[in-house]
């Protein structure tokens, strides 16, 4: 029997960038499905008083020059520090939300981690995100252009007030057979789940 995973992402998390590569993964491995689930992570930490681990800055610290690197190598996965980092992710995920279930969501989701993790761009930046888009081949005017779009914002909202009302605090996030998941450091629970 197939096997879903529910993954609850914003790409400015360099965590969620580490799971999404090391879902892709377990989706060749598995075969199981994984159910992308556009949020803005920062409504989750406003709605549950979270706050991003570079809030402290020892820990902050360790994850970037520690923990994230051992687990890219460990996925075999490019990481880099982005230098714009915290991004304002707002349309970075309304565009998701917008090419979610279209032909072109894997592109555009790819294209994004990669713009922020690998080549460390500053995608808060509108010009930024259009060249990156453009040089994907992906139509940048028009999936900017529905960013703007009631229903595409009410999504994002909905989809994160959904989070919060599931139990999430932060993301990455997964579901598997309704049992949830909390960050990347615990995909091998997911990977558990999947066997």
């Amino acid at each position: 029997m197939t096997k879903t995973v529910e993954f609850y992402f914003d790409v400015g998390s360099p965590t969620a960038y580490l799971a999404h590569n090391r879902l892709q993964q377990l989706q060749k491995q598995y075969n199981c499905v994984i159910e992308y689930r556009p949020v803005l992570l920062g409504g989750l930490f406003k709605a549950t008083g979270n706050s991003a681990p570079a809030m402290v800055p020892a820990k902050g610290r360790y994850m970037e020059r520690d923990d994230m690197p051992r687990f890219a190598k460990l996925y075999d996965v490019p990481l880099n520090s982005n230098p714009h980092f915290p991004i304002n992710t707002l349309n970075l995920m309304r565009g998701a939300v917008a090419t979610l279930g279209g032909e072109h969501f894997d592109a555009y989701i790819d294209v994004v981690f990669n713009a922020i993790w690998v080549e460390s761009k500053n995608m808060g930046d509108m010009d930024t995100v259009i060249e990156v888009l453009s040089t994907a081949g992906l139509n940048a005017p028009a999936i900017l252009a529905s960013t703007q779009d009631a229903e595409v914002k009410a999504k994002l909202i909905s989809n994160t007030q959904e989070a919060v009302e599931r139990g999430l605090f932060g993301a990455p996030t997964m579901f598997v057979d309704g049992e949830m998941f909390f960050g990347q450091d615990r995909l091998q629970f997911v990977e558990a789940a999947l066997q």
